[in-house]
């Protein structure tokens, strides 16, 4: 094998391992703040150091991961003014989505947005469980939009939305309130509404954000009491 396939074949390793972490990160197997080692996830993906070292790399380019002293590389955190600006873009995306999903959503596509939306029903699992369903009707809503350039943008979204750490439906309300504007949401998309489909759109990610900054600050809250116990 010569010198230039060698560096094919590396390249083409790193390639491996930068999608599977990334996968991994967004399936939340990461969650943010997990310090990944290079050992591990060489054992995982049956590879070498040196490519998990470059994806490693690529990956804090990307904003996935950071270095932090004392610790090494760990999955990133968004803080508060991230979480801001991340919130301000989904209001403005998801109402566009609502919008033309009312205009250009398939009878097979409201189909299975309804039945996102029963997963998603309080009673139905655990938080967790219920956010993933959450996860999934607002990915069908955006392919019922039926626009090839709000799905890039959507996409663009996607790693941010996996360094958000916990989940709103861990509050007791937050399931029922979310499924009450989803159902709405719906209502008005098989009504062909759009105007009032973008509205309620809008409207439902304002209040998630409420939800998310709250979480964020009971977050913030924990870790100082435990900071002050060690």
């Amino acid at each position: 094998m010569t010198g230039k396939d060698d560096t094919t074949e590396q390249l083409s390793r790193g390639e491996f391992v930068h999608a599977r972490l990334r996968d991994a990160i967004r399936a939340g197997r990461y969650p943010p703040g997990t310090r990944i080692r290079e050992t591990e996830v060489a054992a995982w993906l049956n590879v070498s150091r040196t490519p998990v070292r470059e994806a490693l790399r690529r990956l804090q380019a990307d904003g996935l991961l950071v270095f932090e002293p004392w610790r090494g590389v760990v999955v990133a955190e968004l803080d508060q003014q991230q979480v801001v600006e991340f919130y301000a873009m989904r209001r403005v995306l998801d109402g566009a989505a609502a919008r033309l999903a009312a205009q250009h959503a398939s009878e097979p596509e409201l189909a299975y947005m309804e039945d996102c939306l029963a997963a998603a029903a309080p009673g139905k699992g655990d938080a967790a469980q219920m956010a993933e369903a959450n996860r999934k009707f607002h990915e069908a809503l955006f392919q019922a939009a039926h626009n090839r350039y709000l799905l890039k943008s959507a996409a663009a979204l996607s790693d941010a939305l996996a360094l958000l750490k916990g989940t709103t439906y861990s509050f007791p309300d937050r399931a029922d309130t979310a499924h009450e504007e989803h159902r709405a949401l719906m209502d008005a998309i098989r009504a062909r509404e759009p105007e009032k489909a973008e509205r309620l759109a809008r409207k439902h990610i304002a209040k998630a954000e409420k939800a998310r900054l709250k979480l964020l600050g009971d977050q913030r809250d924990v870790k100082l009491s435990e900071d002050k116990s060690e």
